[in-house]
């Protein structure tokens, strides 16, 4: 195990908040290994970068020779994280909730060490609670307290209703501390609430409390700079500004080579294994170098380096010589009576590479649009009647015949 401060570096790159340093320091210090957990509510089945940075704060911890326990929330699913909603989550069922675990667990194991990672059920401790065993679970925190929340605050004074077993779910993630005795919880910066109450209910419940550390939620791939600040909604796939862990090879490259670079140090410092003096060498040479390596990294990451070296090569043949490929799909898209032509935004959408005129702008204005081999920024750029032009959106060919 290398030595206290060495550690320190590693484990608090890229961190938000820590209960406390000075705690993790002595922890570290006793030379013991220590127990870490997160806890992942199987909400829905497909996973993409913004879900694994904190699944690789945990691939650090277990890089350094400590514990890593990964709880699948089988039982909180079922109630549903209130956490930055402004209403209840719809209830999922058990059956739902199993088969989302199935495919989420699969897909952490690109990121984690499957032999050094222990996997729980919270049901496992949840389940078998009786309702006396959740009363005085209750008993150990006030309203007050819940509803120092700011999402909750919010959805009380906007008179928006909050069930009751809404207020539970902070005190069943908690538990589940008590339950592994952890010496670590590790979560989203939005989780800082729910994992504090973990803190708190170890105490109580005569343990030694955990320390708590967050990651921050990673902007998506559209992300930005503004008066020198990095700018842009968390990843999210509803936006369409993600990198999904199970997406093909090429798509995974792709869409990383699409990060502006300002962003890429970003993904590096939450993503990348590469250590601070290997980053910091990054950071003096060109960007474009740094960013294949980010590209290739986090794709050998997720498909193995053979298909990372197949995806390199595929990005430079397409983007970088401008080589358009042999088996493009050929589309007619039917212009209105009486026009001359048809909204380059519309034709996105009618030749299947966009899934709304919206969805067509946001591309346009990312640059990712280019109509025989020039780059378009004018979404509304007319495309002539009875021409044919290659369009390229993305990493997506068509042929496209104006009729």
């Amino acid at each position: 195990m290398r030595d206290v401060e060495e550690q320190l570096a590693l484990l608090l790159r890229g961190v938000t908040h820590v209960e406390s340093e000075n705690e993790l320091r002595m922890r570290l210090k006793e030379g013991k290994r220590l127990v870490v957990k997160a806890g992942f509510d199987p909400t829905s089945a497909d996973l993409h970068l913004g879900h694994t940075v904190l699944m690789s704060k945990m691939r650090t911890f277990q890089e350094l020779g400590h514990k890593v326990v990964f709880v699948v929330g089988d039982f909180t699913a079922m109630i549903g994280d209130p956490t930055g909603k402004s209403a209840t989550r719809p209830r999922l069922t058990r059956e739902q909730v199993l088969e989302h675990a199935e495919t989420y667990t699969r897909q952490a194991f690109k990121v984690l060490d499957r032999e050094a990672t222990e996997v729980r059920y919270n049901s496992e401790w949840l389940g078998p609670m009786t309702a006396a065993d959740t009363v005085t679970l209750a008993a150990k925190y006030t309203v007050a307290r819940m509803l120092e929340r700011d999402d909750f605050t919010k959805r009380f004074q906007a008179q928006k209703p909050i069930s009751v077993h809404e207020l539970l779910y902070p005190l069943f993630q908690g538990y589940d501390s008590v339950a592994l005795q952890c010496d670590i919880e590790l979560g989203g910066s939005d989780q800082l609430f729910n994992l504090l109450v973990g803190r708190a209910l170890m105490k109580d419940y005569g343990l030694r409390p955990q320390m708590v550390m967050t990651t921050p939620l990673l902007e998506g791939t559209d992300a930005r700079v503004e008066n020198g600040k990095l700018v842009g909604d968390k990843m999210s796939k509803s936006l369409g500004n993600y990198v999904g862990v199970d997406e093909a090879p090429n798509d995974v490259y792709g869409k990383l080579m699409r990060v502006t670079d300002e962003a890429m140090w970003r993904y590096y410092e939450l993503l990348s294994r590469v250590d601070n003096e290997a980053l910091a060498a990054l950071k003096g040479g060109h960007p474009m170098v740094a960013k294949k390596a980010l590209a290739r990294e986090l794709t050998t990451r997720f498909h193995g380096d053979e298909a990372a070296t197949a995806a390199q090569a595929h990005f430079e043949q397409q983007h970088q010589r401008g080589e358009v490929p042999d088996d493009i799909e050929s589309v007619s898209v039917v212009v209105d009576d009486g026009a001359t032509g048809l909204a380059l935004i519309k034709v996105l959408v009618a030749a299947g590479l966009a899934k709304s005129g919206g969805d067509a702008k946001r591309l346009v204005g990312q640059k990712a649009v280019a109509v025989d081999g020039e780059v378009v920024t004018d979404g509304q750029r007319a495309l002539a009647r009875g021409g044919v032009h290659v369009v390229r959106c993305g990493r997506q060919y068509r042929k496209v015949t104006l009729a």
